[in-house]
């Protein structure tokens, strides 16, 4: 009996791993599009920081990504466990959050006079070209940012790892989500960590003898600075995109009258659906910027009035 027992539980577990594995697969293939989005962000959070710390910051986000996962998994099988739609309005923060950010990036980029002066941006240059500072300090602000980021990107990420596991057991579901989290921040953790150290291989081969390996690392040395600066620009557009995204999924008129006009377009349907996202992003970070700041300047004059008196 205890061996018919055994091997009913054996053969139980493996179902439930079959099955796990099945839906981890339709789960990783559902998150592939905002994984870039993820590995674009992350790789562009880097920028700005002096080349020998870039690694020191890249596992100081990743160990934030993790926590934020443990924090993420157990509270989507809850929220969806106990009031499911309680998991779109936590989405919806977040995609206004990504595209404020995103549209903050632009405006301090191409109209930087329209807002507050960054003092921590200019801190944390100064601090680069200081080699007495110490950029721990300095690099703190840049690692929270990161962290929040990521975990607005891991939140919509547990959550369709979540919708492909719907009508699942709880094990199951669990277990998809865990593994997912898992994977993910490796993987792209890793390759954020070997892009930004791309330059630094380069380096190395130049130094190595042999035409081939020299070539190479003057590829890498002149390939680094362009690949960084595109993966900036594509970390800023993924703003956009994913919150919009969600914004565009969250609120039905809008998404209806997305896919009405992307419809129209035939064969460029997704391509203008993702446009049409992003430009959705824009507009509302835009408007949020704008409420943000002007709530700001409001208060700075209240604290300036109570100064006076």
């Amino acid at each position: 009996m205890a061996g018919a027992s055994l091997l009913t539980l054996l053969d139980d577990i493996s179902l439930i791993l079959d099955d796990v594995s099945l839906m981890t697969k339709v789960a990783a293939k559902k998150t592939a599009g905002v994984l870039g989005d993820d590995l674009a962000l992350n790789a562009e959070q880097v920028t700005g920081v002096r080349a020998d710390r870039e690694l020191a910051v890249v596992w100081a986000v990743a160990k934030g990504s993790f926590v934020n996962k443990l924090i993420l998994v157990p509270a989507a099988l809850l929220i969806s466990t106990i009031y499911p739609p309680l998991v779109t309005l936590l989405l919806m923060c977040g995609g206004l959050y990504l595209a404020y950010e995103g549209a903050e990036k632009v405006i301090h980029k191409f109209w930087p006079h329209i807002l507050p002066h960054d003092e921590e941006q200019n801190a944390r240059l100064r601090a680069n070209a200081d080699d007495t500072v110490d950029l721990v300090a300095f690099e703190k602000q840049k690692i929270k940012g990161a962290v929040r980021t990521d975990f607005v990107l891991s939140a919509e990420i547990i959550v369709i790892a979540l919708g492909a596991a719907a009508g699942a057991t709880l094990l199951e579901q669990s277990l998809v989500l865990a593994i997912i989290a898992i994977a993910i921040t490796v993987g792209v953790y890793g390759l954020v960590a070997a892009i930004v150290k791309i330059d630094d291989l380069g380096l190395y081969l130049m130094k190595k003898s042999g035409n081939v390996k020299q070539k190479i690392g003057g590829f890498l040395l002149a390939a680094a600075p362009k690949l960084m600066k595109f993966l900036s620009i594509a970390g800023t557009l993924a703003m956009f995109l994913v919150g919009g995204g969600i914004l565009v999924h969250g609120i039905d008129f809008l998404h209806h009258e997305v896919e009405d006009i992307a419809h129209l377009t035939g064969v460029f349907e997704s391509l203008t659906t993702m446009l049409l996202n992003g430009l959705v992003g824009l507009i509302i970070g835009v408007a949020v910027v704008a409420i943000v700041t002007v709530i700001g300047k409001m208060r700075n004059k209240d604290q300036d009035s109570s100064a006076a008196h």
